[in-house]
């Protein structure tokens, strides 16, 4: 494993990135999944990779891609994997230390949600991932202590039951503290908190945890 950072952006609507550019200092590299491809182009980024089947494109579009990346690689629209899926194959086999992931929420539900479950595949890994777009930030957790800074742009933070059941929740540095609370799926307890001090933590002993840290628009 080493420092690197991977940015992944995918096919997801436009309107729900946030501004790409304000990680290029963070980003080591890009891959564009599909549509993705053309998002960092227009961002004024450089691409590693391009993957997909580029059916969310005109054939315009896609010959840019291909012009501009010099590891394109189309694929058949009859595949196992999603685009997205790919892109983060090709990203495991640099072995990052983090992958972040654009342009997966929004538009079609059932992507989404897969796209949300494929933070598992990160962690499991042992990779540090992260979903970003306009309005949120989700990162899988395990069980453990973990610090959370206070970022103006993300106000409240959420935590919601990846596995069916957490238990021992505790968190410091929050307006609503909590001390080794369980909750389970569908559980509320711990939706739309924020941090009372510059930084916190949150710490738990058995389950899975998506932290999300969200604004209004």
């Amino acid at each position: 494993m080493n420092h690197l950072t991977i940015g992944i952006v995918g096919s997801g609507p436009g309107e729900a990135l946030p501004d790409l550019t304000i990680y290029k200092h963070t980003v080591d590299l890009w891959i564009g999944a599909d549509r993705g491809a053309l998002h960092i182009l227009r961002s004024g980024l450089e691409i590693h990779d391009a993957v997909g089947d580029f059916d969310s494109v005109t054939a315009e579009e896609m010959e840019l891609i291909r012009e501009k990346v010099s590891n394109f690689n189309k694929l058949p629209s009859e595949k196992d994997e999603t685009d997205l899926e790919l892109a983060l194959n090709k990203a495991f086999q640099l072995q990052p230390a983090t992958i972040l992931l654009f342009g997966v929420t929004a538009g079609r539900k059932d992507h989404e949600l897969i796209n949300i479950q494929l933070l598992y595949r990160i962690l499991e890994k042992g990779i540090i991932g992260k979903i970003i777009d306009r309005q949120n930030q989700l990162v899988l957790t395990k069980p453990g202590t973990h610090t959370i800074e206070r970022d103006p742009d993300y106000p409240y933070v959420s935590f919601v039951p990846f596995s069916e059941v957490v238990e021992g929740i505790t968190l410091n540095g929050f307006y609503y503290p909590l001390e080794n609370e369980t909750i389970t799926w569908g559980s509320t307890l711990c939706i739309s908190n924020e941090l009372s001090h510059e930084s916190g933590n949150f710490s738990y002993r058995r389950g899975i945890l998506l932290l999300i840290k969200s604004r209004d628009s």
